[in-house]
């Protein structure tokens, strides 16, 4: 049961991270959260940034699409075979034809001020195209103003940011998107996302989200947090389709059926915290890997992330660790590599966990 403004009564953290509790009250801020865990041995440096400089040339042309989604699309994330695919592109076609970049910058725990923004400058000077913020980050107004610090057009960098509980409901929320765009100073989103299924509110946020995209404000919308149940709800009282949902995922949380279920239906899965903030790191495996490939563990785990069709967030804002996180486009993990990632799974997670949300 949720609260009037949205907020579940029990925050949904994990002991592993405490810090997270700031984030389910009101207006919590994120800036005491930015420690960074030991990454590993590092790797082979990489002088360039493997495919990500040219990522915007294969989506700046795409118009607001207001196709049905529906409707057949004639590419989307990959059926699933039971097997993964190793010739990754670098960017993704959504289900209304908007094209995102599978790897990008997450700013969650990234300090408002100086650090978000050095951080986001640093992502874009090195081939970023991808940023991913949220109104409860309190650091959209950093994001936007490093976009247009770095000289980069607007076309042609993907930003997303997200609804956050308590603006939930049609005209909330579509208040709420007007004051995100205003702290980012932008004139739309490239991907516009529930954050939260809160039970009472979510079909209604979802028909404002249909309508900023039917009204050219938002080039695509998603979800956050959605089970399979949710999803099923939603797809159950909606002719829209969502284009992403954005969940934990990693070898240690490989959510096989949520993958699934999204491939089918056409929704492209994101990962958040595909590094597990660091927890995993230092797994045997992983290391091994590593080792095998001239790679670090971090990069190891963002590859296993491509190679299952997804897009990917690392959050870092450590201009070395951006770097590295970038560097995952000139390798390939084999078939058995992968099997073996998969067997890592032991529902771990460092977030909020939505199984029992109703």
């Amino acid at each position: 049961m949720h609260s009037k403004t949205g907020l579940r009564p029990e925050s949904p953290v994990s002991p592993r991270n405490p810090a997270r509790q700031q984030i389910f009250s009101e207006g919590g801020s994120l800036s005491d959260s930015t420690s960074r865990r030991n990454r590993g041995e590092s790797g082979r440096p990489v002088e360039s940034v493997v495919g990500l400089h040219d990522t915007s040339r294969l989506f700046r042309d795409n118009s607001l699409s207001n196709r049905s989604p529906r409707s057949k699309v004639e590419e989307g994330p990959a059926q699933s075979t039971g097997l993964m695919q190793t010739a990754v592109q670098p960017v993704a076609r959504l289900n209304n034809g908007v094209m995102i970049p599978r790897l990008g910058l997450g700013v969650y725990q990234s300090p408002p001020g100086q650090v978000t923004q050095k951080a986001v400058e640093y992502a874009l000077k090195v081939g970023y195209r991808h940023i991913d913020t949220a109104r409860i980050y309190n650091n959209e107004s950093d994001v936007g103003t490093a976009l247009r610090k770095s000289g980069i057009n607007r076309e042609d960098v993907f930003i997303t940011t997200k609804l956050w509980n308590s603006d939930q409901g049609y005209e909330t929320a579509l208040k709420a998107y007007d004051a995100s765009l205003e702290r980012l100073g932008l004139k739309y989103v490239d991907l516009y996302l529930i954050h939260w299924p809160v039970q009472e509110t979510r079909d209604q946020s979802w028909k404002a989200l249909v309508q900023l995209l039917k009204d050219g404000k938002a080039r695509a919308i998603g979800v956050s947090n959605y089970t399979i149940q949710h999803l099923t709800g939603l797809l159950g009282r909606s002719d829209m389709i969502p284009m992403v949902n954005q969940v934990e995922f990693s070898p240690f949380l490989y959510q096989k059926q949520l993958l699934d279920y999204c491939e089918k239906n056409k929704i492209q899965l994101e990962a958040y915290s595909p590094l597990t903030q660091g927890e995993k790191l230092n797994h045997p495996r992983i290391q091994e890997i590593a080792k095998k490939h001239n790679k670090t563990p971090a990069q190891v785990l963002l590859r296993w992330s491509l190679q299952h069709n997804l897009v990917t967030i690392p959050k870092s804002v450590r201009e070395e660790r951006i770097k590295e996180n970038s560097q995952v486009f000139d390798y390939n993990l084999t078939t058995d590599e992968m099997r073996t990632l998969d067997s890592l799974d032991e529902n771990f997670r460092n977030s909020w966990d939505p199984t029992n949300m109703p």
